[in-house]
């Protein structure tokens, strides 16, 4: 088992090592020195993940439900570990902690910063962070749709039969639907990049924001993210393809080949558009009553900034930690909802509320009518015990890792807003919290080194479905 694992993982490294040369050109390009802190940590990551190939090549690579739990969990640990090396060894002189936490929040998407001064950095720096959320964003899209429904990872095995059917429809093998996801992603990307440079933003500035937006991500190379452009257009642009993001990578493939049919098939997308237009209908109306705002202001920053947080991306075009308690309760609530499954969004995702709304529907049905045959369904699937069970395990796991993980920040000195808000967006992968300290109008930095490795552990729980991790440490996964 651990001969396969490892092989696997020097392979991602030797991925990650190539994909390091990218930012050293563009350091290079302009002049800053930092292009050699790339070269080195490229090969240094290379060497090491050429080594554990040659150390555990196998002419047979089969991946079994236990691989595949200890690869995931093990790969990202890994390109975790490497890819901060060019953040520690940099200009910057970061700590292994904030170097880690920068690290980590990039790679699973999380956009929660330690660095001020960003309108100032070498390009290449940016540029990495940008390139880590991107690949995190593919990576965890990949995994969500392939390996997490055959690991029966709190409920996903319902996308089983998605998957089947568009493999049927849109491509005949599983790495072709694979292939495919990439290409959307990509392309989506692209067309992001082009829509915000023809709005005004440089052409450097809008491919960083692009991925940084497809990923649902959040890094912008801005200190003042979006606010710093106080730009409509740019603002409306990024209000897309961030609900773009949001949704399942494969419903655009379903969407080309079935057309009106992909609607109705997927019941997760008008949920999760319904539950949008709603939270910024509120938030709008909340702004409206509570400060002298006019209304196309307040629907202005209430779209953008609710779109974010829904979509766990991360972005501020201003910092809504100041409009009371009551959009306070909504931001932390659209937290723990997030966007759709098979998306680079984070969270619990739409598609569980609904699950575990219908089925405490068909509990009190049952209450009513005992002896009628009542099932729950998701659109046109019967939903079984099993998988109502799973959605209600990873609900249990979900809100005890959370409280749990904010009692533990807690005793490192963090209130109660600012620990409960810094661990839900950790785990939901959502960039800023709530209240002074960790809210959208600062960053991570001023909180303690042992804040910080606790928030990276909730980031990667949270980006790896819980399950993925906690199912490690049973003895039983390691015997036999």
């Amino acid at each position: 088992m651990l001969r396969t694992v490892l092989y696997v993982i020097g392979l991602l490294l030797c991925v990650l090592a190539g994909t390091m040369l990218l930012p050293a050109m563009v350091d290079y390009a302009s002049g800053d020195m930092d292009w050699r802190v790339f070269v080195a940590s490229a090969g240094l990551t290379a060497y090491t993940g050429g080594s554990m190939i040659l150390a555990f090549r196998s002419p047979h690579v089969h991946i079994r439900a236990r691989e595949g739990f200890l690869l995931t969990a093990g790969s990202w640990l890994a390109v975790s570990a490497f890819g901060s090396l060019p953040l520690i060894f940099s200009s910057l002189h970061l700590s292994l902690a904030d170097a880690v936490f920068e690290t980590v929040s990039g790679l699973t998407t999380t956009g929660a910063t330690v660095l001020t001064g960003l309108d100032t950095m070498a390009p290449g720096l940016l540029f990495w962070r940008s390139l880590l959320q991107w690949i995190g964003g593919v990576g965890i899209i990949v995994v969500a749709i392939f390996m997490l429904p055959l690991l029966r990872v709190g409920g996903m095995q319902l996308f089983r039969s998605e998957s089947s059917d568009i493999s049927e429809k849109v491509a005949p093998r599983i790495y072709q639907i694979a292939s495919l996801t990439v290409v959307i992603y990509a392309a989506l990307t692209f067309a992001c990049a082009i829509c915000l440079v023809v709005v005004g933003m440089t052409p450097f500035d809008a491919i960083n924001h692009a991925m940084a937006t497809l990923a649902t991500g959040g890094f912008s190379t801005r200190d003042a993210s979006i606010g710093f452009y106080h730009s409509v257009p740019i603002e409306l642009v990024l209000i897309v393809f961030m609900a773009a993001g949001a949704l399942p990578l494969v419903f655009y493939a379903m969407l080309v080949k079935d057309g009106r049919r992909a609607w109705r098939r997927e019941k997760q997308v008008p949920a999760f558009l319904l539950t949008l237009a709603t939270a910024i209908l509120a938030v709008t109306f909340w702004r409206i009553s509570s400060s002298p705002d006019g209304f196309w202001h307040a629907l202005r920053e209430a779209a953008f900034n609710v779109t974010s947080v829904l979509t766990d991306t991360g972005f501020a075009s201003t910092d809504f930690g100041r409009w009371g308690t009551g959009a306070h309760a909504l931001f932390l609530l659209l937290i723990f909802i997030g966007g759709c499954a098979g998306s680079t969004a984070g969270s619990i995702k739409i598609f569980r509320w609904q699950i575990l709304f219908r089925s405490f529907a068909v509990h009190l049905k049952r209450n009513i009518a005992p002896h009628r045959m009542i099932v729950p369904r998701y659109g046109d699937k019967a939903v079984d015990d099993e998988m109502v069970s799973s959605v209600r395990n990873f609900f249990f796991m979900y809100i005890l890792t959370w409280g749990v993980v904010s009692t533990l920040l807690m005793l490192t000195g963090l209130d109660f807003l600012s620990s409960g808000s810094a661990v839900a967006t950790a785990m939901a992968n959502a960039g800023p919290g709530l209240g002074p300290i960790v809210g959208p109008g600062t960053n991570f930095a001023s909180i303690s080194d042992p804040a910080k490795w606790l928030l990276c552990i909730a980031m990667l729980l949270g980006r790896l479905e819980l399950t993925t991790v906690y199912i490690l440490f049973l003895p039983d996964f390691w015997r036999n």
